[in-house]
């Protein structure tokens, strides 16, 4: 024992360990102040239409396609598309086109006041279905395979319901369709929600504002946590690149067209009338029977925002003979750029995609029973969509389709050009 009350060994371990630390300060000081790779969205891709406020993205091909049919991805309007491009190596987009899918991606741009009044069916049977009419007169098909993302989960659902001769196989990854749950604070919440007040205040209703809700669900891990995270890892390169890709992509968050979430709030969160075939989109009731193309839903098992409760009745509803769940081990997110599930998600997207490619196209008959596995026979003639006036097109389509070389291109190597997130 010494003057100082304490062995001399823990004197000198307490000092190597703080001269430690002050490396790690000094470290963390050459990485924050040094170069950063924090860019996002860097697979390359052109915009081939524009239509109002949307724009589609058709990712530039790097093998050659091992799946015909063109695979169309619906993102949530809230927040952005370039979640499933985050980074090199954990990029939804970049593992599929090294798989050979060809990939188009709906962008929806920013609403402005002007965009208020638009609704689920302008989105649905308006945006959407130019798209795919785009798509499949461009590529010379009939039929696409979609994708949809959360929200933009929920309107495939509705899309393949209204528009079924269109859509040759539908995946939905954690996207809700029952939302008659006690899982998740967000269902509990917004049940008693008023969202005529903040319409009436806003117009559309904030990015922002849904920002700080997402953040409230759980603030111990979204608000503290996180930021612990960030200064125990000051000194780690690749740790700090990816808090600043994400903190990019979480704060990019759009508008959402008021009377749009109105009747999305409404309809499905408040009313449950989606997964009782209730809901009326256009005019038209959103029959889930008339799915009856194959089906693929991907739900997370640690989902706060869209619990499994409120993903795994689907199947259960549909029209299809041909529908898996899958659930994933992971989160929200997580779903999409964790590295675990990065092994699993795509490369089974793509192996159902691929064993569903040549196979033999059945319709189910509204009313038919399965036999000896397999629900078939054509669906009746009145279930051909309404067709909706084509908006007036930035970027017309005969234009693109006669020339592609005039399309617009996106070099998401200029700084203008990047899809920030």
């Amino acid at each position: 024992m010494n003057v100082f009350g304490m062995p001399l060994k823990d004197i000198t371990d307490k000092w190597l360990a703080g001269v430690e630390k002050s490396r790690e300060i000094l470290k963390s000081r050459d990485v924050l102040l040094g170069p950063l790779d924090t860019e996002i969205a860097k697979t390359p891709y052109d915009v081939v239409y524009q239509e109002d406020r949307i724009k589609l993205k058709h990712y530039r091909p790097i093998v050659d396609k091992q799946i015909a049919t063109p695979l169309l991805i619906v993102y949530a309007l809230i927040n952005r598309e370039t979640m499933l491009d985050l980074q090199p190596g954990r990029s939804v987009i970049e593992n599929f086109m090294k798989m050979g899918v060809d990939v188009y991606v709906i962008d929806w741009g920013y609403p402005t006041r002007k965009d208020r009044y638009l609704t689920i069916d302008d989105h649905v049977n308006g945006y959407m279905d130019n798209v795919v009419d785009f798509i499949c007169d461009r590529q010379k098909i009939r039929k696409i395979n979609l994708m949809g993302i959360c929200m933009g989960g929920t309107f495939s659902i509705i899309y393949s319901a209204l528009h079924a001769r269109k859509v040759k196989n539908l995946i939905t990854t954690v996207a809700p369709s029952n939302f008659e749950t006690d899982q998740g604070l967000l269902h509990l919440w917004t049940r008693g929600l008023d969202l005529d007040r903040i319409i009436e205040a806003y117009g559309n209703m904030p990015g922002d504002l849904l920002n700080l809700a997402f953040l409230l669900l759980n603030p111990a891990r979204l608000v503290i946590d996180k930021y612990v995270g960030y200064f125990e890892n000051m000194s780690n390169r690749d740790f700090i690149e990816n808090f600043v890709r994400m903190e990019k992509w979480i704060f990019d968050s759009p508008d959402v067209p008021g009377e749009t979430i109105r009747q999305f709030v409404e309809d499905c969160y408040q009313k449950n009338l989606l997964i009782q075939s209730k809901m009326e989109v256009g005019g038209r009731r959103v029959d889930l029977k008339n799915i009856t193309m194959p089906l693929l839903n991907i739900y997370a098992k640690y989902d706060h925002l869209v619990p499994p409760a409120a993903c795994d009745s689907l199947t259960t509803v549909v029209g299809t003979g041909d529908a898996e769940d899958l659930c994933l081990e992971t989160g929200h997110i997580g779903i999409y750029v964790s590295s675990k599930s990065q092994e699993q998600f795509t490369p089974k997207i793509f192996e159902w995609l691929q064993h569903r490619e040549d196979a033999p196209e059945r319709e189910l008959k509204l009313g038919a029973k399965p036999q000896d596995g397999v629900m078939e026979v054509t669906a009746p003639a009145k279930l051909v969509p309404r067709r909706r006036a084509k908006r007036k097109s930035i970027a017309p389509v005969a234009a693109v389709k006669k020339a592609s070389s005039k399309a617009k291109k996106v070099d998401l190597h200029a700084p203008a050009a990047q899809a920030s997130a």
